[in-house]
Protein backbone atom coordinates (compact mmCIF):
# COMPACT_ATOMS: atom_id res chain seq x y z
CA UNK A 1 0.00 0.00 0.00
CA UNK A 2 1.09 2.99 -0.99
CA UNK A 3 -0.17 6.62 0.77
CA UNK A 4 0.58 9.92 -0.52
CA UNK A 5 -0.09 13.24 1.99
CA UNK A 6 -0.76 16.59 0.77
CA UNK A 7 -2.78 19.73 1.79
CA UNK A 8 0.13 21.01 4.14
CA UNK A 9 0.81 24.65 4.15
CA UNK A 10 1.30 27.77 5.95
CA UNK A 11 -2.31 29.52 7.68
CA UNK A 12 -2.73 31.95 10.43
CA UNK A 13 -4.06 31.25 13.74
CA UNK A 14 -7.62 30.61 13.42
CA UNK A 15 -7.68 29.60 9.72
CA UNK A 16 -8.49 26.23 8.18
CA UNK A 17 -6.71 23.59 6.32
CA UNK A 18 -7.36 20.43 4.61
CA UNK A 19 -4.81 17.14 4.53
CA UNK A 20 -5.61 14.44 2.12
CA UNK A 21 -4.16 10.80 1.68
CA UNK A 22 -4.21 9.44 -1.32
CA UNK A 23 -4.24 5.31 -1.13
CA UNK A 24 -3.07 2.85 -3.80
CA UNK A 25 -5.95 0.29 -2.20
CA UNK A 26 -7.82 0.37 0.67
CA UNK A 27 -6.81 0.06 4.22
CA UNK A 28 -9.12 -0.73 7.51
CA UNK A 29 -8.14 1.67 9.52
CA UNK A 30 -6.36 5.14 8.55
CA UNK A 31 -4.54 7.59 11.22
CA UNK A 32 -3.19 10.80 11.25
CA UNK A 33 -0.24 11.19 13.08
CA UNK A 34 2.25 14.18 13.53
CA UNK A 35 5.62 15.17 15.32
CA UNK A 36 6.19 18.62 16.02
CA UNK A 37 9.75 20.03 15.51
CA UNK A 38 11.75 18.84 18.71
CA UNK A 39 8.51 16.45 19.82
CA UNK A 40 7.90 12.80 19.14
CA UNK A 41 5.68 11.86 16.73
CA UNK A 42 1.84 11.89 17.96
CA UNK A 43 -1.54 10.09 17.32
CA UNK A 44 -4.09 12.85 15.96
CA UNK A 45 -7.06 10.79 14.71
CA UNK A 46 -8.13 7.55 12.65
CA UNK A 47 -11.36 6.13 10.87
CA UNK A 48 -12.16 2.68 11.49
CA UNK A 49 -15.49 2.08 10.63
CA UNK A 50 -16.06 5.19 12.59
CA UNK A 51 -14.11 8.30 14.08
CA UNK A 52 -11.75 8.54 16.70
CA UNK A 53 -9.66 12.09 17.80
CA UNK A 54 -7.03 12.94 20.13
CA UNK A 55 -8.36 15.19 22.73
CA UNK A 56 -5.98 18.11 21.42
CA UNK A 57 -8.08 18.56 18.51
CA UNK A 58 -11.69 17.05 19.46
CA UNK A 59 -14.19 19.32 17.93
CA UNK A 60 -11.81 20.97 15.83
CA UNK A 61 -10.34 18.47 13.44
CA UNK A 62 -12.52 16.38 11.55
CA UNK A 63 -11.26 12.91 9.33
CA UNK A 64 -13.45 11.37 6.88
CA UNK A 65 -13.18 9.08 4.08
CA UNK A 66 -13.91 8.50 0.47
CA UNK A 67 -14.12 5.38 -0.28
CA UNK A 68 -14.27 5.33 -3.96
CA UNK A 69 -11.39 7.47 -4.25
CA UNK A 70 -9.73 5.70 -1.58
CA UNK A 71 -8.64 9.25 -0.08
CA UNK A 72 -8.67 10.50 3.65
CA UNK A 73 -9.21 13.85 4.77
CA UNK A 74 -8.27 15.49 7.76
CA UNK A 75 -10.19 18.56 8.14
CA UNK A 76 -8.16 20.84 10.69
CA UNK A 77 -10.36 23.85 11.47
CA UNK A 78 -9.68 26.76 14.52
CA UNK A 79 -5.76 26.09 14.13
CA UNK A 80 -3.53 26.88 16.51
CA UNK A 81 0.35 27.32 17.19
CA UNK A 82 0.81 24.01 18.78
CA UNK A 83 -0.63 22.62 15.23
CA UNK A 84 2.37 23.34 13.93
CA UNK A 85 4.33 19.95 12.57
CA UNK A 86 4.81 17.74 10.20
CA UNK A 87 1.32 15.53 9.57
CA UNK A 88 1.71 11.62 8.38
CA UNK A 89 -0.82 9.40 7.56
CA UNK A 90 -0.66 5.57 8.10
CA UNK A 91 -2.91 2.23 7.52
CA UNK A 92 -3.74 -0.82 7.97
CA UNK A 93 -5.69 -3.55 8.17
CA UNK A 94 -4.86 -5.45 11.20
CA UNK A 95 -5.24 -2.87 13.75
CA UNK A 96 -6.94 -3.67 17.02
CA UNK A 97 -8.71 -0.58 18.51
CA UNK A 98 -6.71 -1.27 21.89
CA UNK A 99 -3.72 0.20 19.88
CA UNK A 100 -5.07 2.95 17.33
CA UNK A 101 -2.92 5.40 18.74
CA UNK A 102 0.29 3.86 18.63
CA UNK A 103 2.52 4.11 15.80
CA UNK A 104 3.66 0.59 16.03
CA UNK A 105 0.37 -0.70 14.92
CA UNK A 106 0.39 0.65 11.46
CA UNK A 107 1.86 -0.83 8.87
CA UNK A 108 2.17 1.99 6.20
CA UNK A 109 3.39 5.10 6.25
CA UNK A 110 3.09 8.23 3.83
CA UNK A 111 5.46 10.92 3.40
CA UNK A 112 4.79 13.65 5.80
CA UNK A 113 3.48 17.14 4.63
CA UNK A 114 4.19 20.05 6.98
CA UNK A 115 1.73 22.36 8.53
CA UNK A 116 2.57 26.06 9.86
CA UNK A 117 0.28 27.81 11.75
CA UNK A 118 1.66 31.63 12.08
CA UNK A 119 0.67 34.07 15.38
Amino acid sequence: VQLQASGGGLVEVGGSLRLSCAASSRSTTIGWFRQAPGKEREWVAAFRWREYYADAVKGRFTISRDNLKNTVYLQMNSLEPEDTAVYYCASGDRIILSTITEETAYDYWGQGTLVTVSS
